[in-house]
């Protein structure tokens, strides 16, 4: 899939994601992942942050509330001008722009980090955005991203549970298949009944490589890997809010922080 249908897809979503998102609706982001994500990243208090992939701009914003100074780019104009209004109603000092991950408008070594939430793995070119993401970092500068776990969320994945909902298992299957672009349609499972009718279906674009190709591409990119994170539910997180106890079995997510040596 080319670059142009990844942006267009991804447009096409922007306005009704951002009011899902925004609506609490995204469980996994807000509940699990997104917390583990900044548990797991360094002190950033100070430090010069790029956020590459930001949607609506989210976890930008947490960034900046944890002390960093944060730009941020989106292929899909809609997150880009919904972070924008967010800005101007509630001023961090975020320097939001439209940018591809692929070609980011920075000279290199311009950023002290760099994140990507969920947001590498949509990219059809994953060895070039790593590269892009080591090239804007200053030596010693670390990129951290998250990504759908490519051993437990392959082609095909699905949980499998007991007649009381109870999780038993992740079925996994095709995981040494290549995916170059397919398009997902799906929703956010705790999408009220109501809602369902009146909202469409994500269209979004799917590519997937096994572990040992990220980790190859991450090296490449002259990167060394220095954490990897893989978030897991509490009992307590899933007992509150029963999307996330698959986590307790297998990991949806993968963390990885690597470094500019």
């Amino acid at each position: 899939m080319k670059p142009v249908e990844v942006a267009r897809l991804w447009e096409a979503n922007a306005e009704s994601w951002t009011r899902c998102v925004r609506a609490g609706y995204d469980i996994y982001r807000d509940k699990l992942n997104t917390p583990a994500f900044l548990a797991m990243l360094p002190d950033v208090r100070g430090l010069y942050g790029l956020d590459i992939g930001c949607g609506e701009g989210a976890n930008t914003r947490k960034l900046t509330r944890l002390g960093a100074r944060m730009q941020a780019v989106d292929v899909a104009p809609t997150f880009i001008r919904h972070a924008k209004a967010t800005e101007v109603a509630a001023p961090l000092g975020i320097l939001y722009e439209v940018a591809d991950g692929m070609h980011l408008p920075f000279a290199g070594g311009a950023f002290d980090f760099a994140t990507a939430f969920m947001s590498l793995m949509d990219m059809p070119d994953h060895g070039l955005a790593l590269k892009e993401a080591a090239r804007v970092l200053r030596p010693g500068g670390f990129f951290q991203f998250s990504i759908l776990h490519p051993c437990f969320a392959p082609p095909h994945r699905r949980v499998l549970r007991d007649p009381h909902g109870n999780v038993l298992g992740i079925e996994v299957g095709r995981y040494f298949e290549p995916m170059t672009g397919s398009v997902s349609e799906w929703t956010f499972s705790s999408l009220p009944l109501k809602e369902r009718g009146r909202v469409a279906p994500f269209r979004t674009p799917m590519f997937h490589r096994t572990l040992s190709s990220w980790v190859d591409l991450i090296c490449a990119a002259g990167l060394m890997i220095e954490k990897l994170g893989e978030p897991m539910a509490s009992a307590a997180q899933a007992a509150a809010e029963p999307t996330v106890a698959d986590t307790r079995v297998a990991p949806l997510f993968l963390h990885i922080r690597a470094r500019k040596g």
